[in-house]
């Protein structure tokens, strides 16, 4: 049995993961539009440093958002089961 079978959320911290997980995934490409249209963000038709440092931000912190929003409902599921379901 590896640690992992024995995580147990509650429904309450499964949903606040997952609207945790959903927001990020929602904000941030909002946020990437806003960089793509920064005059800061290019020198002619040549992405700068400013645009990749946020390029990279927005990317992993979306990835992150997305584990999150996964975990969330994995847990959210997991707490809706019986509890006789989750014994091994």
């Amino acid at each position: 049995m590896g640690i992992l079978d024995v995580v147990l959320l509650t429904k309450r911290l499964s949903l606040f993961l997952l609207l945790a997980g959903v927001f990020n995934v929602v904000v941030w490409p909002r946020f990437a539009v806003a960089i793509w249209q920064d005059p800061r963000a290019w020198t002619g038709s040549t992405p700068t440093t400013f645009f990749w440092v946020h390029a990279v931000l927005i990317g992993s912190a979306t990835l992150i958002g997305l584990a999150v929003a996964g975990v969330g409902a994995l847990g959210w599921f997991a707490a809706r089961r019986p509890a006789s379901s989750l014994a091994h």
